[in-house]
């Protein structure tokens, strides 16, 4: 047996513009299901927004995102997590990172680190925090 473990990003009507953009990043299928396709529209001008969304690509990247409703109540939060992507190249992680890092706010500029030949952090234009880096093995 294994786990999957997924990220689940919540935005207060974002949700799909989002899931849209980080599709066009890491490429995979997008699959959006609304507040009217649920049936569970509280307010008319949420009923486009996103009840269940999900990009999923073949490289083995995976994101939920979800629209929460006025209802329910919504802080962000300041770093209240980090969405990590750790790849086997520093020419994968360069392509990545030169594809999200549009419209977003460098946290740690672009790089290598001490740990890695390839690192970076950003906020992107949806307030997520993305850290980006090459995969290395650690040895004690």
């Amino acid at each position: 047996m294994s786990i999957t473990v997924t990220p689940h990003l919540n935005f207060r009507g974002q949700a799909r513009e989002a899931l849209e953009f980080y599709r066009t990043v890491f490429g995979g299928q997008l699959f959006i299901v609304t507040n009217d396709d649920a049936h569970s529209t509280e307010r008319p001008e949420e009923a486009a927004q996103v009840k269940f969304g999900q990009v999923t690509a073949e490289n083995g990247f995976s994101i939920m995102a979800y629209d929460v409703p006025a209802s329910r109540d919504y802080d962000q939060g300041v770093n209240s997590l980090f969405v990590s992507v750790r790849t086997p190249s520093a020419e994968e992680t360069t392509a990545l990172w030169n594809k999200l890092v549009e419209g977003s706010t460098v946290i740690e500029a672009f790089g290598p680190s001490f740990f890695s030949p390839a690192y970076g952090m950003l906020r992107d234009a949806f307030g997520v925090v993305w850290v980006l880096d090459v995969a290395v093995e650690y040895t004690g």
